[in-house]
Formats: C-alpha cells, structure tokens, sequence
C-alpha cells in the first residue's frame, strides 16, 4: 500500500512521555505526515516535555493532543489514558510509540499494512530476526529478553509471536474497545497485560521483524529486578488464562490432558519424594511396587501434560493468511 492512503484513516500515534526530552524530539522529526493526530502524555515527568520544539516539527495537518498525569503512574498507564484519547477522537488505527527513540520508524507502514489488508487484528515489531542488529543489542538485555519472552508466550498464550516485550505496535480500534483497560498493567507488565487480555478476544497478532535502536540512555527498568517483578504476575497471568481458557469458557481435550496429567504428574513426585525419605531413614530399598506407581505417575503425567502444552500452541491465535 502507498503512502498516500494512510490519510484516508484516521491513523493515532500514542507515546507516552517520561525523563525523554531530546530524545522525543528525534521521535517526532520522524513521524510521517499522514497521521492524523499525534498523542503525548506526559506521566510528570522531571524533565520538561518539550512542547515548543515538537509543534515547529509536526505536520500542521496533524493534530497534536498533550495531555499530562497528575502523578506518576507507570508507562502503562500513560499508555491507557493516550489510548482512551484516540478512541475517544475516532481513531481507526491507534500505534503506541517510545519516546526513546529506540524504535525505527521506518516500518511504521509495515505494521499499517496487514491492519489495513484485514490479515490480522494487532501487529508487534519484532527485534529477533534481523540478526545484524541483534548483535548490536546489549547481551545482558538480549538474554533477558529472549528468557522472558518464553515465559510470557506461555502466560499469555501467543506461542507464535516472538519478541512479546517489544513495545512497538499498533492495533485495530474496534479491537481496542473490547479491552477493560482496569486489567490492564500501569507500569513495565503492560504489554505482557495487554497480550493477555487480547488473547480472551482471539486477536491476531502479526510480528513485524524491525531493528532496536540503542542510544546512551539508560532505561529505568533494571535486569536483576526483571525475574521478581515478573515472576509472580507471568505466574498469576499463566494460571488464570488456564483455569479460564480450559475449565470456565470451555472444556476440551486439552481440559482432559491437564485434568489428569497434573495431578498425576504432582502424585508420582510428593508421593517419590515421600517415600525416598522415608525408605533412606530406615536403611532400606523401597518395593519395587512402590517405585513403580511413581515411575508410571510420574512419565505417564508428564507426557499428559506435554500433550496438553502442545494443544495449547496447536491452538493458539494465529495471523490470518
């Protein structure tokens, strides 16, 4: 598709705003002209947000909206309240932005394009295909990010979607009316929060492979807290979209597999772990008998709940071709 047909969408752009000033206005120089408005919250930031310099840069067809958080409330929040505006104004297509400027805006048409041609519902960029510019991603961060985008594919159940992390997106309105924002994250979760409410919709969701810019800031998110702020809630997320997805909104094969196969699975290591103590204690061999009822609960869970894993990714949302 040209780039001259996006002016016929009313197209939102959604940064949200925090301690970025010069590089926000990198951001904005690169914006096309074809958006119809440009959205700005500002979660009180320390740093001034630039808004003299950022108006002399935007199209004057574009409308510009700054809005500002009486407190600091999380870059998911800011997200929210900007994705509540563009909704509220019309938008058709809503794409949330970094103000950091680690986002190539180049592909901006690649995540338009399937949006506009029906193919999927949401688009995702992707910063693990492009191998030249995954070398130039700090190791410390791409370890991390490649750790825990495994651990979110199986919380929010997009096992065909890499890169769950990445932050630039861009999504269908009608899409986006269906959320309950109130589940949604306010801080660093926010995007794994949004997965998961996307996934009860059914929402397609298209990666579009695209480098990471990486600059001189620092990001306020540190590698050694990744695992306890995630933990608990890709936990917490993983165990309701299973319970709901398997045992409320419906029963399948699946249900069955993980009906037997966990409690099967947990029975054959307590009842083992039990009974090694215990035969250790007294200084004997345990009965073959009883080796056997472990062995068999546990190989014979374990491979139900592999059965269970793999129908879940068998059926997992999937871009439309």
């Amino acid at each position: 598709m040209e780039t001259q047909n996006f002016t016929t969408h009313k197209i939102a752009v959604v940064i949200p705003y925090f301690n970025a000033s010069k590089e926000i206005v990198r951001v904005i120089s690169k914006l096309p002209d074809y958006l119809h408005s440009i959205i700005i919250v500002d979660d009180q930031s320390p740093a001034p947000l630039p808004k003299e310099e950022i108006e002399k840069l935007i199209n004057p067809k574009t409308k510009v909206s700054f809005l500002q958080n009486e407190v600091n409330l999380g870059v998911g929040s800011a997200t929210k309240r900007g994705f509540k505006e563009a909704l509220k104004i019309g938008s058709h297509l809503i794409i949330k932005i970094d103000a950091d400027d680690q986002m190539d805006l180049k592909y901006l048409p690649d995540l338009l394009n399937p949006l506009l041609l029906n193919k999927c519902d949401v688009t995702k960029g992707n910063r693990f295909k492009d191998l030249k510019a995954l070398r130039s991603m700090p190791i410390v961060r791409r370890i991390g990010n490649l750790g825990l985008s495994f651990l979110i594919k199986a919380a929010t159940g997009y096992w065909h979607n890499f890169d769950p992390t990445n932050g630039f997106l861009a999504l269908r309105a009608e899409v986006l009316k269906k959320l309950d924002f109130s589940k949604l994250s306010n801080r660093y979760y926010f995007e794994t929060s949004l997965l998961a409410q996307l996934y009860f919709e059914k929402a397609n969701i298209n990666d579009i492979p695209m480098p990471a810019i990486y600059g001189d800031e620092k990001s306020n998110m540190k590698i050694w807290k990744m695992p306890f702020v995630f933990g608990a809630r890709l936990t917490n997320t993983f165990v309701k979209r299973i319970i709901k997805e398997y045992f409320l909104y419906d029963f399948n094969i699946g249900s069955v597999y993980l009906l037997f196969g966990f409690p099967l699975f947990m029975f054959g290591l307590i009842f083992g772990i039990w009974e090694w103590i215990y035969y250790a204690k007294i200084n004997t061999f345990a009965p073959t008998g009883t080796i056997m009822i472990i062995t068999l609960s546990i190989i014979l869970g374990f491979q139900l709940i592999l059965q269970a894993i793999q129908y879940d990714i068998i059926n997992a949302p999937k871009p439309k071709k």
